[in-house]
């Protein structure tokens, strides 16, 4: 590392601590947008819009009820390990058990859910695969730990080689021309996988299960604080997923398709805000109860850095878009350009809503992070009624990012989250000024 460079990081072990871990998320981002960009492409161009819009279709619909499977828990059971480490296994075994038993709750109501709306076999099949994977992802709480303790490599190491084997699988499956249903099961396998690998690894850092337990008190009290976090899941659910759901029901399954393919495109990045968000929380969360204005100072610096990428991205797409489109999914999606050039602008407010959401829950204040994604949530369906009809996918586009937009900045409706939004808007722009303390 170059000597100005280490001589800014000189005792400032914090930093030097979040940029380590932030560098393992992102490397294993890299590796998933590598690999998984490569067979994800290969699979969309094997199957077509039609069949891989189905399989789109059958996933969106799984992910408006994946809340249920998380209860909101992620963001408080870290924060609990860093400001309470004594009550780590306690905190972890509450939340295995809570996860678990809501895995179970959210499959059944999945299956109900599609029962009503799709009833057709393959429907059927494609959702019940995706929701039995709610089970298994109880122990994803070991990655809480790891979150925590800024150690990501971890959870990092063993998912990624999950996932690579699920690739690996899938590859096989291309070349001997498996039906759409054999794709299902090898994302179901993956999550299965990672949860023993994430096992091993606590293992191998001298850690075991056998010291959780779940206490009836610490439950009642992570529920009590998530439960806005979870109504917050399901509208934030609602309002990125409702898109295909809506497309589906209103054209058919290969607009889903071509609508899928650019966002999948357009959403490629978003795990390097998060990866950056979630390494520098545990230090932004000591700065809280430290010092109040260096919080802010800090807090305020990662806002423009987060804009400052997403306008950049969001620029480079918007030239290259179609070029892209058509080198990636071939002439079959040609389509899907326009979309990917609309939706990419999404990304400015993604990485605002992000950050924020994780400074809400720091604050204690996440009822009102779900106030501003329902917000957002009803403007993205009356949006999508108005304009789908009228405007075919791109209108689908266009609501993603006006309603992304009005949630992230409905938080200055409410007068404890002026400060929050006064910092967004200066953000975005560079001519305002928002106050430190």
């Amino acid at each position: 590392m170059p000597k100005f460079i280490q001589s800014r990081l000189d005792g400032r072990y914090n930093l030097q601590a979040a940029l380590g871990n932030s560098g393992w998320l992102i490397a294993d981002k890299v590796l998933r947008m590598g690999v998984g960009l490569i067979v994800g492409v290969w699979i969309a161009r094997y199957l077509g819009p039609e069949q891989f819009g189905l399989w789109n279709y059958a996933i969106a619909f799984t992910a408006l009820f994946s809340a249920f499977a998380t209860l909101g828990l992620d963001g408080i059971v870290v924060r609990d390990i860093v400001k309470y480490p004594d009550r780590t296994n306690v905190l972890l075994g509450t939340a295995f058990v809570l996860k678990t038993f809501a895995g179970f709750i959210a499959l059944f109501i999945t299956m109900l859910a599609i029962y009503f709306v799709r009833s057709e076999p393959d429907i059927m099949w494609l959702v019940g695969i995706a929701a039995a994977g709610f089970i298994f992802q109880s122990i994803n709480v070991i990655d809480f730990y790891f979150q925590a303790k800024v150690k990501s490599k971890y959870s990092v190491i063993p998912v990624a080689f999950s996932f690579i084997f699920i690739s690996i699988v899938k590859i096989i499956l291309l070349l001997n021309s498996a039906p759409l249903i054999a794709f299902a099961w090898a994302g179901f396998f993956e999550i299965l996988l990672s949860g023993l690998f994430l096992l091993g690894a606590y293992y191998f850092n001298n850690l075991s299960i056998r010291l959780w337990r779940f206490d009836r008190e610490i439950a009642l009290e992570l529920l009590r604080e998530s439960w806005p976090l979870i109504l917050s899941s399901i509208a934030i659910m609602i309002y990125m997923r409702i898109d295909q759901i809506m497309i589906g029901e209103i054209l058919d399954n290969e607009a889903v398709g071509l609508f899928s393919a650019a966002v999948r495109v357009s959403e490629l990045w978003y795990f390097v805000p998060i990866a950056i968000v979630n390494s520098t929380m545990p230090s932004i969360i000591e700065l809280r109860y430290k010092n109040k204005a260096l919080y802010f100072h800090k807090t305020l610096k990662l806002f423009k850095f987060l804009v400052i990428m997403a306008f950049l991205v969001a620029v480079v797409m918007s030239f290259v878009g179609e070029f892209l489109v058509k080198i990636l999914f071939g002439s079959y999606y040609s389509l899907s350009a326009s979309v990917l050039v609309i939706h990419t602008w999404a990304g400015v407010f993604v990485v605002l809503g992000v950050l924020s959401g994780s400074l809400l829950t720091i604050e204690g204040m996440q009822k009102f992070g779900f106030y501003r994604t329902l917000n957002g949530c009803v403007v993205n369906v009356v949006l999508n009624l108005l304009l789908i009809p009228k405007y075919g996918i791109n209108g689908a586009a266009i609501s993603t990012v006006i309603s992304y937009a009005v949630a992230v900045f409905s938080v200055g409706i409410f007068k404890r989250c002026r400060k929050l939004f006064f910092m967004m808007l200066t953000s975005i722009n560079p001519l305002l000024y928002v106050k430190s303390n």
